[in-house]
């Protein structure tokens, strides 16, 4: 009976210490995560105006039509974003769904984002992320319980990528489309090219609008790493479900899409939670 007891008592000690330890880890990150946003928003809010009918003069039809219907026109340009959104992602076809939270944050004087996330992968199993474009880089930084890093990917294929991606999430602060490192090409009558180009990298992707001028789909060719290898996809965003937040109507849910050789690969699920402009703050 004692080594029953024993055995009990160590246990409740090792719950004790896993606890401890992963809280920790949790916070140095979050802490570090904090660091890296003040960086990213220092001397941001320095230039700001007033979006007007005339900056849109000169954009293709169908974009000028997305930033009136998305109300920014007559309201101030932000500098910076921050947003909260949820969802499920997962990173095989095969695999479950990992529900998460995230915090995003932005820049629009020159591109860059800080993607925090928080990915239940597991009953106790949490992976905490970290995406991030800064002075034209991106860094994927994923580590399992705050601890273990299982992901850390750096160089001219992340940098590419973290560009498409800050390319597409312009649907969350429209009035970036005007920044000057985004340049724009009719396509269709509902369809414009945009290209963003910033410390010798460039990137491209298609957005597609509906009838009422909002754009529901983005497509890129962006670099997919798999076991450590780089190839170049079709990366493709649906936006759906447009809502008003903070006086801009924007896209409250998407999803993510690979579309490979092998088949269309759907991968992130997120709807939007709140969106504040020129806040430069951590959550």
């Amino acid at each position: 009976m004692k080594f029953v007891w024993y055995g009990i008592g160590l246990l409740a000690v090792l719950v004790v210490l896993f606890v401890v330890v992963t809280t920790i880890a949790h916070n140095s990150f979050n802490q570090k995560v904090k660091a890296e946003v003040e960086a990213l928003f220092r001397d941001q809010m320095k230039s700001r105006d007033v979006v007007t009918a005339a900056d849109l003069e000169g954009l293709p039809p169908v974009v000028a039509k997305w930033l009136s219907v998305s109300g920014v026109v007559g309201k101030e340009r932000p500098a910076t974003v921050r947003l909260r959104q949820s969802g499920e992602m997962r990173t095989t076809p095969e695999q479950g769904w990992m529900p998460f939270t995230a915090d995003y944050y932005y820049t629009v004087n020159e591109p860059g984002f800080i993607w925090h996330a928080n990915v239940q992968a597991a009953p106790l199993v949490h992976l905490s992320g970290r995406d991030q474009l800064s002075n034209g880089h991106g860094h994927m930084l994923i580590k399992l319980l705050s601890l273990i890093t299982v992901a850390d990917g750096k160089g001219k294929e992340i940098d590419q990528g973290s560009l498409v991606r800050y390319l597409a999430e312009t649907a969350y602060f429209p009035a970036g489309a005007l920044s000057d490192f985004i340049t724009w090409e009719a396509v269709t009558d509902n369809s414009a090219k945009a290209t963003i180009s910033f410390k010798g990298i460039t990137a491209s992707g298609t957005f597609v609008f509906d009838d009422e001028g909002n754009p529901v789909e983005f497509t890129a060719p962006r670099y997919m790493e798999k076991n450590g290898q780089y190839s170049m996809e079709t990366w493709r965003v649906l936006m759906q479900d447009y809502r008003e937040f903070n006086g801009v109507v924007l896209p409250a849910k998407v999803e993510v899409f690979w579309d490979l050789s092998a088949g269309e690969f759907k991968w992130f699920k997120g709807e939007l939670k709140e969106v504040e402009y020129n806040r430069p703050e951590f959550y």
